[in-house]
């Protein structure tokens, strides 16, 4: 079965359909990432997104039980040069391919993936459509031209429901934007006694767990969509030692009045670097997101600037210059990806016992 994929610039690919036999629409990104495409599908601030992934065969693994990032998978669809049909791999349990058809998830094998990652580089994440080979192009653009992304990703993505993962350690409420189980398995393997909150959770909702710390998680789409999330990050700053990954760094920003903006085409890979300005220690992290912080509205805030982008410029970390608050832009807990920054998780371990033995004293 042939499929295509229409850009809302008129630019049609046309290849072999794999996975669910239905149409998508949204933003068609790319990731540059060689191996981790089930922990990428299966990330939840993909929400919506039709992945492009720029190596050229994905699947010849399979797929297995344990390298799931979330329960269920919300990326809009997928895009490769070669799916692998017969997968070869010790802990594989089945193909990409009738992965994808049972969690309704549509791709497209075939095309010049490289070709569509210049255009995207060139003019910018574009919205797509993945539709059926006779689908008229003319009609599909006038649709593309009109669609808006929704604006409710995260709610699409948090857990609906609190839930405890209990530990002997500190005390962590980690709060779901979308979260990754990569993090959690990072706090669990500390010993964290972990609680997991909704998105909307409130300041006083998550006080009265009395934590030792907070958990901002990563999550898809404008931090600016979800202003409720800014308000509790606000209130909690100063109460309690915080750590924000990704959507969760955004939110810390934007709570001590910095802004955000859209990336031309975004950080999505494993091999990004970035620099501590303060050490010089340059780590090779993991990224997703389509936003980041505006480095000049970093000045007149209570913000330091910690990290950058060293490929660009942009702002990767910042820390609280007078509370026990920090936050990177990757993702430390990596899934894809290097774990050269993982020991972001232990600096967190860190200023929750300074916090705690300070408290003890007052």
């Amino acid at each position: 079965m042939r499929r295509k994929l229409i850009l809302e610039d008129g630019t049609v690919f046309t290849g072999q359909a794999i996975g669910k036999r239905a149409e998508a629409t949204g933003e068609v990104v790319f990731n540059t990432s060689m191996t981790g495409y089930q922990e990428m599908i299966t990330d939840p601030s993909y929400c919506d997104q039709i992945i492009t992934l720029t190596y050229p065969l994905i699947g010849n693994y399979g797929m297995n039980r344990d390298d799931f990032e979330s329960l269920a998978p919300a990326a809009g669809g997928l895009i490769v040069k070669e799916a692998a049909l017969n997968p070869s791999n010790f802990r594989s349990q089945g193909p990409l391919d009738e992965w994808l058809k049972e969690h309704d998830i549509p791709g497209l094998a075939g095309i010049d993936t490289r070709k569509l990652t210049r255009i995207i580089r060139r003019t910018g994440t574009l919205n797509g459509r993945l539709c059926g080979e006779n689908a008229v192009v003319e009609d599909v653009l006038e649709e593309l031209r009109a669609f808006v992304p929704s604006k409710d990703k995260v709610a699409a993505v948090s857990t609906k429901n609190a839930y405890h993962a209990p530990g002997s350690g500190h005390r962590v409420v980690l709060i779901d934007y979308g979260a990754k189980h990569g993090i959690v398995r990072n706090l669990i393997e500390r010993g964290c006694d972990v609680y997991v909150l909704p998105y909307n959770a409130t300041a006083q909702e998550v006080l009265r767990l009395m934590p030792d710390g907070v958990m901002l998680s990563n999550g898809p789409g404008d931090p600016t969509d979800v202003p409720e999330a800014v308000t509790t990050v606000r209130k909690l700053i100063g109460r309690v030692p915080i750590f924000g990954i990704c959507l969760g760094h955004q939110l810390i920003s934007l709570a001590c009045g910095a802004t955000s903006s859209k990336l031309r085409f975004g950080h999505r890979g494993a091999n990004h670097p970035v620099k501590d300005v303060r050490t010089g220690r340059v780590d090779l992290t993991s990224q997703n997101h389509g936003y980041t912080i505006d480095r000049d509205s970093l000045m007149g805030t209570d913000l330091q600037l910690t990290h950058v982008n060293v490929n660009d410029g942009t702002v990767e970390g910042v820390a609280h210059r007078n509370e026990p608050a920090f936050s990177v832009q990757y993702h430390p807990e990596a899934c894809p990806g290097p774990d050269d920054s993982n020991h972001l998780f232990d600096a967190f371990m860190d200023m929750i016992k300074k916090h705690t033995e300070k408290q003890a004293y007052v």
